[in-house]
């Protein structure tokens, strides 16, 4: 199937590793151009240049910090000059601390809201202007399952994405007309770096083995294991793509049925 993605601009944030590379690659192989960001400058530079060099796309890595202004700016900046637009936005990062509710301090909530929700609709507000001029575009914010069935211990998540796919769904509305579709993805248990964080986490704080938490969680999950990036870079592929005109404010979850809720 082509997905019309050929040529197309897409900043993939958090593309470094985990979720958000597995992304870049997939827009990568479809033939899209990539501005690829994270904070970590090295480990940024070597996806990028293992993207290009597989794939033959155009690669600009942009390190910096979605939580920061600053830098929100300075990558789209970057980016537009390389290329002259963007087509698809991609927001993605990596997940609040877990913890209950009073265990959380303020500071710890302002860092979360910055990192899950300000940042994202800050990305959003520059990147759209274009968008809207060229009356077409894709913006995909990645989430979590937590948005729609609550995570035990996973307060932060819990709260902010939920909040984010409020953002997500009333601008789906709002730019329709435009030509534009906003989507949220939500991953589930899948083989990143960051499950294995919770995984330690969780074992730390029961006493027992990361290797039984993440039986548990496979228990919990119909289809038996946990998913692989690829998997969800394929649902996002589509999402951002030409033939997905039709789908937007849409809330779809890669989680081998964990989700109990019927919508």
């Amino acid at each position: 199937m082509d997905l019309g993605l050929k040529g197309k601009v897409a900043l993939v944030a958090a593309s470094s590793k985990g979720l958000g590379f597995a992304v870049a690659e997939e827009l990568a192989a479809e033939g899209a151009h990539l501005i690829m960001n994270a904070r970590g400058e090295e480990a940024l530079k070597e996806a990028g240049e293992s993207i290009a060099a597989r794939f033959g796309s155009e690669v600009l890595a942009v390190p910096g910090d979605l939580s920061v202004s600053a830098d929100i700016e300075r990558i789209v900046s970057a980016g537009i000059e390389r290329f002259g637009r963007i087509d698809i936005l991609v927001t993605n990062s990596g997940g609040p601390p877990a913890g209950r509710f009073e265990d959380l301090t303020a500071d710890q909530w302002e860092a979360a809201v910055r990192l899950l929700l300000t940042g994202v609709t800050d990305i959003t507000r520059l990147v759209l202007p274009g968008m809207k001029e060229r009356r077409w575009g894709r913006i995909l914010n990645v989430t979590s399952i937590a948005a729609k069935q609550p995570v035990e211990n996973l307060m932060l998540s819990n709260a902010l994405r939920a909040g984010l796919t409020g953002f997500s769904k009333t601008l789906a509305t709002e730019v329709a007309a435009s030509g534009i579709t906003v989507n949220t993805i939500l991953p589930g248990y899948t083989a990143t770096e960051r499950v294995e964080e919770l995984a330690e986490h969780l074992a730390n704080k029961e006493g027992i083995k990361p290797s039984d938490i993440k039986r548990r969680w496979e228990a919990e999950i119909p289809i038996g294991r946990l998913a692989e990036p690829r998997e969800f870079a394929a649902m996002a592929a589509f999402l951002v793509s030409e033939r997905a005109s039709y789908v937007t404010g849409s809330a779809i979850a890669v989680d081998g049925g964990w989700i109990r809720s019927m919508f």
